[in-house]
């Protein structure tokens, strides 16, 4: 197993007089599944392209867009793992001192709005070269979307990137099909109807059957047509019954084919067993490495999508309600490969993926039909056709814990607590606590009150405390001094003052003061940032309260650390504010004097 080539040496070692595809990325080379970039890139050398990496190049050089030559077919564009303005920005809206995906996890190596950039350098390198983007940055901004750091609904990032197509989702059948018509000739600009694609054109004439979305025009102004828009948009992520939309923006329409059917388990297995070097590129060794890679490197994917539809995730936009699984076996496989990596220890840090204990469709519709358009598989109640299993995931940790070599295998990506509580087999449970904890289990409850819970898409509270006395029994059975690390989000839609002391007052009973606390971070893709941005639930149409006052913000999060000195001022500030002076003063129930 090799690195793929990063300069003109490298081609040279190959015999290569040219790349077929160069892929730009915002991260740094890094050869292991957790990277999309890597993944685009291994599935097209097995279709026997010859692809090039440029890892964060100089944005400010049209020559370091050169270091690879001319390619053949396409230059590929990915901001990377994280959208580059979330990467770039804390929720505050102030510049991050790191970045886990850089050497020695140093920010500044790649620029605001990575794909727009990097797709103007890559046009000005090579006129006339095609470009594709892609990756998270891209598939979530894919039409209008309202964009938090500059307050404003902003166009597809197709049309503002000038790119020639924009691949959205996890994208490895969508590469496989457009290379193949690119290598026999097609011209991009006649592949319209591949899957988990946008296109731009000036006229719908070709285009089949399709639905019109409000203009870009229309919505950036029009709150409540964004918030119909976004509705549309939403209930279309399915690839079983999702259409083709279309909206339009100045003179140019960016046509959005239905999202592309999960791999299948076999295809799933295939694409994970490539073969990954599974380390960054050693020309970061003397800058310390990349952080990014030290928690992954010895952890397992086995999963893609989710079906807990959470408001503030944006999965359903990129990966899908429908979960897909690799087979037990692949894994197996690649955890006896992880003995042979530098640095292992014999402990795999995580098996999962969006949420760990989710293994296949939620059930048998959703399998052959897709997720049903107009209910949630857990919220506000697991559905009653809901296959709460996990018997494949049981047997896919007793079978990692027999490996020679291996000392432990932890959960670390999550669990679904309300779909651990619908399997009426304990086992996993048990197993769970007895096997793959330490010492504490990170969950995500997120907050306490009803009306943020309905809005979050979260069950409501009471299971989370049915959840909570199950753990403490079952560790009490088992012997283990374990406890629950719950995460809380304050600001979320929904979440006034009011909101924010009753999660005061639960954690005070608690006797337990986060370490972190996440204010809600409105990220392009969300229900939730949709909610944020119009006031207007898409879904259902009603109003929600939203907290945009950064002084009101401040307090929210205060609340929920009201035991730290620094936050006393602020949090009798946002008691009385919200008519609780109650609160205030000695008594057993207050949270300051």
């Amino acid at each position: 197993m090799s690195f793929l080539p990063v300069n003109k040496q490298d081609m040279e070692k190959r015999g290569w007089d040219q790349c077929d595809f160069i892929l730009i990325s915002g991260d740094a080379y890094v050869d292991h599944p957790s990277w999309g970039g890597a993944v685009i890139s291994r599935v097209l050398e097995a279709e026997g392209f010859r692809v090039g990496i440029i890892a964060q190049p100089d944005w400010k050089n049209t020559d370091a867009f050169r270091c690879l030559g001319e390619p053949r077919l396409a230059f590929l564009v990915t901001a990377g793992n994280i959208d580059s303005m979330v990467n770039h920005y804390s929720v505050g809206k102030k510049p991050r001192r790191d970045d886990l995906y850089s050497p020695g996890g140093k920010s500044g190596y790649r620029p605001d709005r990575a794909t727009i950039v990097y797709t103007g350098q890559c046009k000005a390198a090579y006129k006339g070269i095609p470009v594709i983007i892609g990756g998270i940055e891209a598939s979530l901004r894919r039409l209008s979307h309202y964009d938090y750091w500059s307050d404003k609904v902003r166009r597809s990032i197709l049309l503002d990137s000038k790119a020639d197509m924009l691949i959205y989702g996890m994208g490895e059948k969508q590469i496989r099909t457009i290379a193949g018509l690119m290598n026999k000739g097609v011209p991009l600009n006649n592949m319209t109807n591949i899957r988990g694609t946008v296109f731009r054109t000036s006229s719908l004439e070709k285009i089949k059957e399709h639905e019109v979305l409000p203009s870009y025009e229309d919505i950036k102004d029009n709150k409540k047509l964004y918030a119909r828009s976004f509705a549309v948009q939403y209930g279309n992520t399915d690839p079983h019954y999702g259409k083709i939309l279309v909206e339009k923006a100045g003179n140019q329409w960016a046509v959005q084919n239905p999202p592309e059917f999960p791999l299948s388990s076999d295809e799933f297995d295939r694409v994970y067993e490539l073969p990954y070097v599974k380390e960054a590129h050693p020309v970061y060794e003397k800058e310390g490495g990349i952080p990014a890679l030290k928690e992954i490197k010895f952890s397992l994917i086995h999963n893609r999508g989710c079906f807990g539809s959470c408001s503030f995730c944006a999965l359903t936009f990129h990966q899908g309600r429908i979960v897909t699984d690799r087979s037990n076996d692949s894994v197996v496989r690649e955890a006896e490969n992880l003995r042979n990596l530098k640095g292992f220890k014999g402990n795999i840090h995580d098996v999962g993926g969006p949420t760990a204990d989710f293994t296949g469709p939620s059930c048998k519709r959703q399998e052959k039909s897709g997720s049903c358009p107009d209910r949630q598989c857990l919220y506000p109640k697991p559905c009653r056709n809901l296959n709460a299993d996990h018997s494949s995931y049981v047997d896919l940790l007793r079978r990692l814990r027999d490996i020679d070599g291996i000392k432990k295998v932890f959960i670390r990506s999550g669990v679904r607590f309300d779909y651990i509580l619908a399997d009426k087999d304990d086992t996993f449970f048990r197993e769970m606590c007895r096997h793959h904890i330490s010492g504490q289990l990170k969950i995500a409850p997120e907050h306490v009150s009803s009306r943020v819970l309905k809005l979050m898409g979260k069950p409501d509270h009471r299971v989370f405390e049915e959840f909570t006395a199950k753990y403490i029994k079952i560790n009490k059975e088992l012997n283990k001094d374990q406890y629950i690390i719950p995460y809380f989000i304050s600001s979320h839609p929904g979440s006034g003052l009011k909101e924010a002391v009753e999660l005061a007052e639960y954690l005070r009973d608690m006797k337990f003061t986060p370490d972190q606390v996440q204010d809600f971070y409105p990220t392009p893709g969300t229900l939730s940032t949709a909610m944020y941005f119009t006031g207007i639930h898409p879904l259902t149409g009603e109003k929600v309260y939203v907290a945009r006052d950064s002084e009101e913000k401040a307090m929210q999060r205060a609340l929920l650390q009201f035991r730290k000195k620094e936050n006393l001022t602020l949090v009798r500030k946002a008691l009385r504010k919200a008519g609780r002076g109650d609160l205030i003063g000695r008594g057993p129930k207050c949270l300051v004097n």
